[in-house]
């Protein structure tokens, strides 16, 4: 499979760009430590803008693989990081998850995730994040479809990936780090779908 890794990419109102550990106490202040923003999500909140330091440092090692995708979400308006979305293969992070039947997993199950700061929240700044990395998908790689999950008690998470394009495929489970089932809805967006899409 063809990767392009991290790269810069611009939007009306964001840039998403690697981070870095100097940006641990935007990422710690700004979401990171708040138990709103990582309800549903695998990892509990940071204790610390240390400990975000720590994440940070770690992701900076990974960042020159090409097969890694990992952005700091940046309000150009302000320069605040406020949030991040990955592309990671959830085959790797999620053994037991469903196999997505009907759709080729040759290259692997590469799934989008995001979380954003509660000041953020209900301005169209993730839908504009998810559509930015969906394009830059289907335009560096040569993978024919992308899936995203969400908490089936986050429905707003959900209406996001359908702005985005995204079509429900099917209920799963998944696991926070310390075990604990979170029942979440699965959805993929196919390259031939997001092309329609596009000229739609």
């Amino acid at each position: 499979m063809r990767h392009a890794g991290t790269q810069e990419i611009k939007t009306e109102r964001l840039v998403l760009r690697r981070l870095t550990p100097e940006d641990a106490g935007m990422m710690y202040q700004n979401w990171a430590n708040d138990p709103q923003v990582t309800k549903y999500l695998r990892w509990e909140p940071h204790k610390n803008a240390d400990e975000t330091r720590e994440l940070l440092t770690a992701w900076a090692l990974l960042y020159p693989n090409g097969d890694y995708y990992q952005w700091g979400i940046v309000e150009k308006a302000t320069g605040q990081v406020f949030g991040s979305i990955s592309v990671f293969t959830s085959s790797s992070a999620e053994p037991e998850r469903d196999p997505w039947p009907g759709f080729d997993h040759t290259n692997g199950v590469w799934e989008v995730g995001y979380c954003i700061g509660r000041s953020w929240w209900n301005k169209g700044f993730t839908t504009e994040a998810l559509n930015a990395v969906v394009e830059y998908w289907f335009k560096n790689t040569d993978s024919n479809w992308l899936a995203c999950c969400h908490a089936v008690e986050n429905p707003a998470s959900g209406r996001v990936q359908q702005k985005a394009g995204f079509v429900y495929d099917h209920d799963s489970v998944y696991h926070k780090f310390d075990g604990t089932p979170v029942p979440c809805k699965c959805y993929a967006l196919t390259r031939e779908h997001h092309n329609i899409l596009l000229r739609g």
